[in-house]
């Protein structure tokens, strides 16, 4: 165990994490960048002397259980994860599922984005955050009913209204999505949220079951084309592209069009229509 070097990466971390992160009040007399030992000890569930210790590279080798509340209290990407079991020398446990936190500025990227539609899922789909283009073409998510804001639930509950894409499009996209939920699956062997959506998804009937025992495991990278019917601005032809947000399980999807292209201009009359029409989607 490296108690210097943990002393060193639990006190860098700590300064990174905003009290309004985790709930707590910023407070006019805070003088720290970050949070205070004792709410990360709070927050972890340990006391304050022994996590004052472990920073003061004094303190005992810190359980596997300690550890794990470490990780959430001071909301560590999964490398960062990784890399404080190191230094204890622990090999980490699979993360226990993806983050329902969007980063801060992942939402701040949202919102500048005015003139181009894009939102973040989960690895299982659930649609975390979007901005005011994506409400646009996809419908509010504010509005919807509960459960709602799972795109894989939506596909095959049949719940949405009703979208022009072509057939093939949406079988090959609800291969993918099946695809990649069973991807992550295996990669949150213990999240709940998943082996639930796959079982309500199981008793939705013969579409999702049968993709399913087909075994296929994929993750969606990448540029890919989508064809949308949108009631007001007509047909669209969208690049989507996928991104990534590292340690958080979560996608930041973008749709955007080549300028001058008569999608680009059905985006800007988009922009302006807003949210005045029924809810739809998109795939």
């Amino acid at each position: 165990m490296d108690r210097r070097q943990l002393a060193d990466f639990l006190r860098s971390r700590r300064a990174g994490v905003r009290p309004a992160d985790v709930g707590l009040p910023d407070g006019p007399r805070r003088r720290t960048p970050g949070l205070r030992r004792e709410e990360v000890a709070r927050l972890a569930g340990i006391s304050v002397d022994y996590y004052a210790r472990l920073e003061q590279a004094r303190g005992p080798r810190p359980s596997r259980q300690v550890l794990s509340a470490l990780a959430r209290a001071l909301r560590l990407y999964d490398a960062e994860r990784a890399h404080l079991y190191h230094l204890v020398g622990e090999v980490p446990s699979p993360p226990s599922g993806p983050s329902a936190d969007v980063p801060a500025g992942v939402v701040h990227l949202l919102n500048r984005l005015d003139d181009t539609p894009a939102y973040v899922t989960d690895v299982k789909y659930e649609i975390l955050a979007w901005n005011s283009m994506a409400a646009a073409l996809l419908g509010d998510p504010d509005t919807w009913p509960p459960g709602r804001r799972n795109m894989i639930w939506n596909l095959f509950s049949g719940e949405l209204p009703e979208v022009a894409l072509a057939d093939p499009d949406t079988s090959a996209f609800a291969d993918e999505c099946v695809a990649e939920l069973r991807a992550a699956a295996a990669r949150y062997p213990e999240d709940a949220g998943i082996h639930g959506l796959i079982a309500r998804l199981r008793a939705t009937g013969p579409e999702f079951v049968r993709r399913w025992d087909e075994l296929r495991v994929c993750v969606r990278e990448g540029t890919t084309v989508k064809r949308v019917r949108h009631p007001v601005v007509g047909e669209l032809e969208l690049e989507c592209e996928t991104l990534d947000i590292a340690g958080h399980g979560q996608r930041l999807v973008v749709y955007s069009a080549a300028p001058g292209s008569r999608t680009a201009e059905a985006l800007k009359l988009l922009a302006v229509v807003g949210t005045r029409w029924p809810a739809g989607s998109v795939s």
